[in-house]
């Protein structure tokens, strides 16, 4: 008994550490979410907060936003990917461990630093109008701010998901390109017939965690816009954010946050039911 409870004693701290800071703040948001935080004490109410969010006009704004930047930047992002890790696979390409890096560099920047890069580069003064002629407000501008945003997360996360691709394409036995080869496949036909269909598990992998990641997003729309102009450019990441802690309402926040869990979780179970089944 004595040797068997060995693992465990090592596992104690992270076990304790994990209860204190993740188990008992999601279980407390639980809660919160059926209180009306908005008296002190708090009181439970089951309907005030779970009722209110399905007429709340600028939640359903919020959840608007962050789909349009779902459909778009998603797609945009893993197709741009996958021919990033495509080129870098190349045996014509020189220097690629230089250029592996340089790719996945954007994600070791901080959110802050590379926010106000982005807002200063898309000023209506900024290096982007001066490059392209235009007199663009990007960041006052509804479409445009929507757009520095899309930008923004694909600059960012490219790279990242192109890594892991590279790493899918790295295991594509060669002898399958050979084969294909001696049959008279061009290089098109067999990125459609070998290499695309090898690499489904991971393109649902990268498109599964874009997809959680888009639902919270957050640090963008807030450093560069503010959610503006106007709710442009809120996301269900900035609303809860402003319900939390500049209504001070947690009671609707923790009730926002459990929304995006059970968004994120059906997503996920759709594209795994669509995607995620063997051929």
């Amino acid at each position: 008994m004595k040797r068997s409870a060995t693992p465990y004693l090592f596992l104690l701290p992270y076990l304790a550490i994990f209860a204190l800071f993740w188990a008992w703040p999601i279980l407390e948001s639980l809660l919160l979410s059926f209180q009306n935080t908005r008296v002190s004490p708090p009181v439970w109410n089951l309907s005030v907060n779970w009722g209110r969010i399905l007429g709340d006009a600028a939640f359903w704004d919020a959840l608007r936003n962050t789909v349009l930047i779902l459909v778009i930047q998603v797609p945009l992002m893993l197709a741009l990917a996958t021919a990033l890790a495509v080129a870098l696979n190349s045996q014509l390409l020189r220097a690629r461990g230089f250029f592996r890096f340089a790719f996945f560099a954007p994600v070791v920047v901080g959110a802050v630093a590379y926010s106000a890069v982005f807002r200063l580069l898309f000023n209506q003064n900024g290096a982007v109008n001066a490059a392209t002629g235009l007199d663009l407000n990007w960041i006052f501008d509804p479409v445009g701010a929507m757009a520095v945003i899309i930008i923004t997360l694909t600059w960012r996360w490219t790279g990242y998901n192109a890594i892991i691709i590279l790493a899918g394409l790295q295991s594509i036995p060669k002898d399958l390109y050979e084969a294909a080869e001696i049959d008279g496949a061009s290089p098109w036909q067999q990125f459609w017939r070998i290499t695309v269909p090898s690499l489904r598990p991971v393109l649902l992998f990268c498109l599964v965690l874009s997809i959680i990641g888009t639902l919270q997003l957050f640090t963008e729309p807030w450093l560069i816009t503010n959610g503006g102009p106007g709710t442009a450019t809120t996301t269900l990441g900035v609303y809860l954010y402003r319900q939390g802690f500049q209504n001070i309402n947690f009671g609707y926040a923790s009730t926002i946050a459990y929304a995006i869990t059970l968004l994120a979780l059906v997503f996920s179970i759709i594209q795994l039911r669509l995607f995620g089944r063997e051929s």
